[in-house]
């Protein structure tokens, strides 16, 4: 009785709140209104790539009832990647990634099994985070500071880029991680653990973000028992998780992962995480330098998340006690990638940032009052949005933007739409339930399917345990030549698609069946159409000089 007079108080606060929640209403319909077009146009456009394709054939499969298998993540595996196996259909991603909170989401999919259908799953889940952050910071500030915070998280630069990628599992954590915090701060402790466990079932990592909420819980003092058990099952889910649970399924959380993040702190091929962190440990003038290097880009990047809170965070000690956590793992990661505030990494930083900025303003309330503050803020906030939407996050801007300036790479939109309708020409003549080897760009609306591995790959174990060649090899030449002059992963495509096809045919493996405005599909154990092959040598000579340097 006592939960459901707290959530009848908070309707009726919320019904006389209607001038600030109208303007909450307006910002997330803009935000969502802008962030779907665009992330629509971008997927329609063929400019999503290979991670939608691994989450849509991860939700395709889990609706077929088998869970989190997918040929895509499998193409990624140690086993393929470093021992040179064959993908397999049946690899279950949970190796990789143990992200059983998925099958949340399933009948949301299950209403239109594509790829797509995450576009829509993922700004959703954004967009109604704002809604709860409202409501949190209701519980401290009045109507119109809390409307301006919430303001600023759908200006963020860290929730509009990863807004705009492929589908990510990272999606769902401003959701549960403010759910979390109101629950908190309205003692529905039930809601509380209910929702740290779902946030646990979202990525193996994601107990990292949940031990910043319970340090800050028993440094705050306000409380500490609880702070101290969800400290407690944070680490030791993450550390069975990475340890027990995704070892299971397959080594590459140990192999892969671990390396290629963290390989820095040890001399070997393979680590767990609890190597890992030994290693850290005793190594602290290196954990210090990784810390802080490179030192203008993690500034930027601090800087990225304070902006549109007018660098409130910057002063708020919960704000580094909840964020401190997930930031350690960012800062000492290897590589300049990780500090991109557009990564999906970027969003699980936001809970800690707006819950620490919520309370500094709890103790600086009159600050608001001052017209020259407000404009301050105002001002952070449209720069926040002018340099979010200028760094053409994930080419969503592609046609307003030129992805290079020098060398220059610039597509229309006239352009791009009518190679689509081209594309799309090629792509039906393929069958539903054939086995497909694509290029990156081609993988998403081809994903709903058991077998499909990028290129230059062409074999794959299928359910028999057999291993067999793809039925169809399909590559975009017309993507790939107009980006690689700037851009390494298409140049790397192109240069090895070309002698790919050029093989194949010497050996009768595979024919040309269709070539259009540089869409070339191939069929296995079929000979080549006359026109289709006349049609490849004039496209293999156009490319042939941009391959040429991997040839001499």
């Amino acid at each position: 009785m006592q939960v459901v007079n707290q959530w009848l108080t908070l309707g009726r606060n919320t019904l006389r709140d209607r001038p600030n929640l109208r303007h909450v209403c307006i910002v997330a319909a803009l935000f969502g209104a802008v962030t779907l077009i665009l992330g629509l146009h971008r997927y329609f456009t063929l400019y999503a790539s290979y991670d939608q394709g691994i989450f849509n054939q991860v939700f395709w499969n889990n609706l077929h009832g088998r869970w989190f298998e997918s040929s895509l993540s499998s193409s990624l595996s140690s086993a393929v990647k470093q021992d040179g196996q064959a993908a397999e259909v049946f690899y279950r991603r949970l190796g990789q990634h143990f992200t059983p909170a998925l099958l949340l989401w399933l009948p949301i999919y299950a209403l239109h099994s594509q790829a797509v259908t995450l576009v829509f799953l993922q700004v959703g889940l954004i967009t109604a985070a704002g809604f709860v952050l409202y409501a949190l910071a209701r519980q401290h500030l009045s109507g119109p500071v809390s409307a301006w915070i919430v303001t600023g998280y759908y200006a963020a630069n860290a929730v509009i880029g990863p807004t705009f990628s492929n589908f990510h599992d990272l999606c769902q954590i401003p959701l549960f991680f403010f759910t979390i915090l109101l629950a908190m701060e309205k003692r529905i402790w039930w809601l509380f653990w209910l929702v740290a466990g779902l946030s646990l079932l979202v990525r193996e990592d994601q107990g990292i973000g949940l031990f910043g909420i319970g340090a800050y819980m028993v440094l705050s003092r306000r409380f500490p028992s609880q702070g101290l058990g969800l400290c407690t099952l944070s680490f030791l889910y993450v550390v069975t998780c990475t340890n027990v649970f995704m070892p299971f399924f397959s080594p590459d959380i140990s192999k892969r992962f671990m390396i290629e993040r963290f390989g820095q702190y040890v001399g070997e091929e393979e680590a767990s995480s609890i190597d890992i962190l030994k290693a850290m440990l005793t190594q602290p003038w290196l954990l210090v330098w990784e810390l802080v290097n490179p030192p203008f880009e993690t500034l930027k990047y601090l800087a990225g998340h304070w902006l549109p809170l007018a660098f409130v965070p910057a002063l708020s000690p919960a704000s580094w006690i909840i964020s401190g956590f997930g930031l350690l793992k960012i800062f000492l990661q290897q590589g300049e990638s990780a500090l991109s505030i557009n990564i999906r990494y970027a969003i699980t930083i936001v809970p800690g940032m707006f819950y620490g900025a919520i309370l500094w303003w709890k103790s600086h309330g009159d600050r608001f009052k001052q017209q020259k503050f407000r404009r301050f803020w105002a001002a952070c906030i449209a720069l926040s949005l002018l340099f979010s939407f200028t760094s053409n996050p994930h080419r969503a801007l592609y046609f307003l933007i030129p992805d290079s300036v020098q060398p220059w790479v610039y597509v229309s939109l006239p352009e791009q739409w009518s190679h689509v309708g081209h594309v799309r020409t090629v792509l039906a003549q393929i069958p539903e339930d054939a086995s497909i080897a694509a290029t990156t760009y081609l993988v998403p609306p081809l994903s709903s399917r058991r077998a499909i591995i990028r290129l230059p790959w062409t074999e794959i174990r299928r359910d028999d345990q057999q291993i067999y060649f793809a039925d169809y090899l399909v590559a975009d030449t017309w993507h790939l030549a107009r980006y690689q002059v700037a851009f390494s992963k298409e140049r790397g495509e192109l240069r090895e698609f070309v002698p790919l096809v050029d093989r194949t045919l010497a050996q009768g493996q595979y024919g040309v069946q269709m070539v259009e405005d540089g869409v070339v599909l191939l069929k296995l154990n079929t000979p080549s159409d006359p026109a289709a092959l006349a049609a490849w040598n004039q496209r293999r000579s156009e490319l042939l000089p941009l391959i040429q340097p991997t040839q001499s």
